[in-house]
């Protein structure tokens, strides 16, 4: 795929069977350095696009989608939790797609979604599937993991893909979208610099829920998407937590 923005740099790549991954970089305020924001389009009979990202980014994303497919197709907009990066853009996205609806945890659509949307949201349980037609989406409640009280993630059943939001947030322009390297390490890194985590005392026990769905493929929100053996990830990122 190309890029699709040749002066920021926005570029959409597939990481797996119609899943794509739509990456801006970004240069941080101060001397952060540089950083990414991605999104994850989900091409099926219901297309579902899983973060907004921010609203300053939407004409950016919203061309690279176009070079899958009209923007005006999709069905579900969803996101992990409330934040800018995650939902900032959603009124505008739904006004593109006009069939589409809000994506979100149940406590999500009771606290913000529900006021803010331009259109109802469908609020999903734990546990609870959505049929896109030849891939199905599962949510996952995960209350302050990393961050959030509504927070939840979302995994991919047919591809093993887990839409993984904040967790392993990298630093870097993340130019490679799907890689085989060690992404702990660096995103170990990056959370001592920049505590973003809400130490939740659950969040062993919701890491391995998300391991006992065995993960393939690990789509974060900021960085490179990982391929590997994610169950064995998600449970080294929870033996850090315990050191």
């Amino acid at each position: 795929m190309p890029v699709t923005d040749n002066h920021y740099g926005t570029r959409i790549d597939e990481i797996a069977e119609g899943i794509y991954r739509i990456n801006t970089p970004v240069t941080l305020p101060g001397d952060a350095g540089a950083f990414s924001f991605n999104q994850y389009l989900i091409d099926d009979d219901e297309p579902l696009l899983f973060h907004t990202g921010l609203r300053g980014l939407y004409p950016r994303v919203r061309e690279a989608l176009g070079h899958v497919m009209p923007a005006a197709r999709l069905r579900h907009v969803a996101f992990s939790h409330y934040e800018a990066d995650e939902c900032g853009a959603l009124n505008d996205w739904l006004r593109a797609a006009p069939h589409a609806a809000p994506l979100c945890g149940t406590v999500a659509a009771l606290v913000s979604v529900g006021d803010i949307a331009i259109r109802p949201p469908r609020a999903l349980v734990d546990g609870e599937a959505v049929s896109l037609g030849r891939h199905t989406v599962r949510w996952f409640d995960t209350p302050h993991l990393p961050h959030a009280w509504e927070c939840g993630l979302m995994m991919e059943e047919h591809t093993g893909t887990l839409l993984c939001g904040d967790l392993f947030t990298q630093p870097g322009r993340a130019e490679v979208a799907l890689t085989e390297d060690d992404i702990l390490g660096p995103s170990e890194a990056f959370r001592q610099e920049m505590d973003y985590f809400s130490h939740s005392t659950r969040a062993g026990a919701l890491l391995e829920k998300l391991a006992q769905a065995r993960p393939r493929t690990l789509a974060c929100m900021h960085g490179s998407a990982w391929q590997g053996d994610g169950a064995g990830l998600l449970r080294a990122l929870s033996a850090e937590f315990a050191r």
